[in-house]
């Protein structure tokens, strides 16, 4: 069995994974961004590998070399994402496949809950991988996942990646060139805002922190970026000055490096904060 289905759509992502991979993310289809996540729980490599082509939604092979993992008879449980999320219905996807060699007589059989609330029960993990997954799943603020053991569980709870993402209306777009200057500037700090993915202005109500944004003719521009003292370190990439509708930008109380960019096409300019 390969996925066990409870719904699913798909737009706009946020990732958690084991696993990081390189920039153009060559191992996805989908080009999705698996972001590293460990914590205090053991970390063990599979014996196994398993055929992306396998599952609903082809995860990189990689994604399933390394999980999370508890001992026999013992719950595992998950601070993920390790950020709050705002509070809307998400799709929630997860992860599993049995790290040891295949056997007739061992099973590796737990229940999982999304904070506190039934997420699946008596999941049987084999080696060939198992996803569960859930639509418009109610999500606000810390999220804990919990997998419980079977008492006949030969084996301890794990879990190799998991995904949260939202349904983003149709209609209305942020414009492209905005788009990339947002998605250029994530990439040149060091630490960026945790919920800096997907769509930086849509749905409006999750715009990226520190961004402001207007619709007009079902298009989003971004008007307003306020980072000050936010804590994080990087540099400014040259493109800032493609944000034309841009009326506001504060940068200050951080510790970005390298010179100030010219910024002779944002003529919507009003105010300038970046000491």
């Amino acid at each position: 069995m390969k996925d066990n289905i409870i719904g699913f759509k798909r737009f706009f992502f946020l990732w958690l994974s084991v696993l990081s991979f390189e920039p153009s993310f060559p191992d996805d289809p989908y080009y999705r961004l698996w972001q590293p996540f460990t914590d205090k729980n053991e970390v063990v490599s599979t014996q196994t590998s398993v055929s992306s082509s396998d599952f609903w939604n082809k995860p990189p092979e990689k994604a399933f070399s390394k999980a999370i993992a508890a001992g026999v008879g013992k719950k595992l449980e998950i601070q993920w994402p390790s950020g709050s999320l705002q509070s809307t219905r998400y799709y929630v996807s997860l992860y599993f496949q049995d790290n040891r060699a295949a056997s007739a007589n061992s099973w590796r059989v737990f229940s999982v809950a999304v904070n506190g609330k039934t997420f699946y029960n008596n999941l049987n993990v084999s080696t060939g991988g198992v996803t569960i997954y859930s639509a418009e799943w109610p999500l606000s603020g810390p999220t804990k996942i919990t997998l419980t053991p079977d008492a006949k569980s030969s084996a301890g709870p794990l879990i190799n990646a998991g995904e949260v993402y939202q349904i983003l209306p149709f209609g209305t777009r942020t414009l492209a060139k905005d788009v990339a200057v947002m998605e250029e500037l994530a990439r040149n700090l060091d630490n960026p805002p945790l919920d800096w993915v997907g769509d930086p202005c849509l749905p409006q109500e999750n715009s990226w922190t520190g961004v402001s944004c207007s619709i007009k003719d079902t298009v989003a521009r971004i008007i307003s970026l306020d980072l000050t003292n936010a804590g994080i370190s990087g540099t400014l990439p040259l493109t800032i000055d493609n944000l034309s509708a841009l009326h506001h930008l504060w940068l200050g109380g951080n510790k970005f490096s390298g010179s100030i960019p010219e910024m002779n096409s944002l003529l919507k300019l009003e105010t300038l904060y970046v000491l």
